[in-house]
């Protein structure tokens, strides 16, 4: 018998500007960590990821390129990630994210300390790997 089971795709961003620092948001519950969410239903993920960047940091982003998929198999959530580069907005906070701002790769790397959200940002910055695929 078959059985309905929701899956859950989510799209992120690693947005690096010209000075070659990373967004970052500051969530209530995870920490920092790079913009992203849920995908909509009649959304791409590219139009989500650009989405959810704006919600929550107040930057416009343009997409560069599809980096991989990390996979939550016991959750069923596709996280995919995308490369972006900033090209308008302002800083702006919400609900789901307290700060925001550019940081430094280095230093944004020691404030993401949840999970493996650091290994994200290292697969997306490391264009050998493209694309990967990572469950866990």
């Amino acid at each position: 018998m078959y059985t309905s089971r929701k899956h859950f795709v989510s799209a992120a961003t690693i947005v690096i500007n010209e000075e070659n620092e990373i967004l970052l948001i500051k969530g209530p519950k995870r920490g920092w960590e790079i913009p992203g969410g849920i995908v909509e239903e009649g959304e791409s993920l590219k139009e989500a990821a650009i989405r959810e960047t704006k919600e929550e940091s107040g930057i416009d982003i343009e997409i560069l390129k599809f980096c991989g998929i990390f996979q939550n198999v016991h959750k069923s959530i596709c996280n995919t990630l995308f490369l972006a580069k900033p090209i308008g907005g302002n800083f702006t906070t919400s609900t789901e994210s307290l700060e925001v701002g550019f940081y430094p790769l280095e230093q944004a790397l020691e404030m993401v300390t949840l999970g493996n959200f650091k290994q994200r940002i290292e697969y997306c910055l490391d264009h050998k790997k493209h694309p990967f695929y990572v469950e866990f």
